[in-house]
């Protein structure tokens, strides 16, 4: 999942990507996905595996994110950095 400011996709070579996975500990670090949100199966955005990648190994487009998704994302990123 994209976590770089959106202002970084057209000028950064690198960007911020959390890790999507399908292993659910109901931690609050985790943002719950489903078929809902157009994901294949149940997964989890994990906001404490967070890596910077070339910009260049992104292929495609899976899924945007509700306002309700992003704030719990904003939720688990500000937990998991221990920002206020």
């Amino acid at each position: 999942m994209l976590v770089s400011r959106d202002a970084a996709y057209t000028i950064r070579l690198a960007i911020t990507v959390a890790e999507v996975s399908t292993v659910v500990r109901m931690i609050q670090t985790e943002v719950a996905l489903s078929k809902r949100e157009g994901m294949p199966r149940p997964c989890v955005i994990n906001a404490d595996n967070l890596s910077t990648i070339p910009k260049g190994l992104l292929e495609s487009k899976i899924v945007s994110l509700s306002t309700g998704k992003l704030d719990e994302l904003d939720a688990a990123l500000r937990f998991a950095l221990a920002l206020a």
